[in-house]
């Protein structure tokens, strides 16, 4: 799986120019299964994404976790994370998962976040979706589980 996570203090996932969902201060995980993920990778990002210390401490440190913090977080499925951009100019994706298994894993990666106790609001899977944030920092971290 490939996350790029984003520390946020606001943002939201609007379909059809109607927001769905949207979350305060925490995270945007931007998420793409890829080929031969299983539902352990996605446990396995998950526990990274909310374990990751990104957020300031009483120093202005990044030493705390979302889990530190209490924040939320709002993840959105991205297969464009998977692209490959080694040959010409048109991004091949035929490295993410398909169909119902990435589906499938989007669902495992958002049910392991919640088991963490990250509080979740989610964009809807293969929807063309517009993704509003103001990142804070601006911290932005990739994540990438083989």
């Amino acid at each position: 799986m490939r996350a790029l996570v984003q520390r946020v203090s606001q943002a939201s996932v609007s379909v059809d120019k109607i927001q769905i969902s949207g979350i305060s201060s925490g995270l945007l995980i931007l998420i793409c299964a890829m080929q031969g993920d299983t539902s352990e990778t996605a446990k396995k990002i998950a526990k990274k994404a909310a374990n990751l210390r990104i957020f300031p401490d009483q120093d202005g440190r990044m030493n705390l976790s979302l889990l530190d913090t209490g924040g939320s977080a709002l993840i959105v499925s991205q297969f464009t994370l998977a692209a490959d951009t080694s040959r010409g100019n048109r991004p091949g994706f035929s490295q993410s998962a398909q169909g119902p298994f990435a589906e499938e894993l989007y669902e495992d990666f958002k049910e392991a976040c919640s088991e963490l106790g990250v509080p979740i609001q989610a964009g809807v899977f293969g929807a063309n979706m517009q993704v509003e944030l103001i990142n804070d920092g601006p911290t932005t971290i990739w994540l990438d589980q083989n």
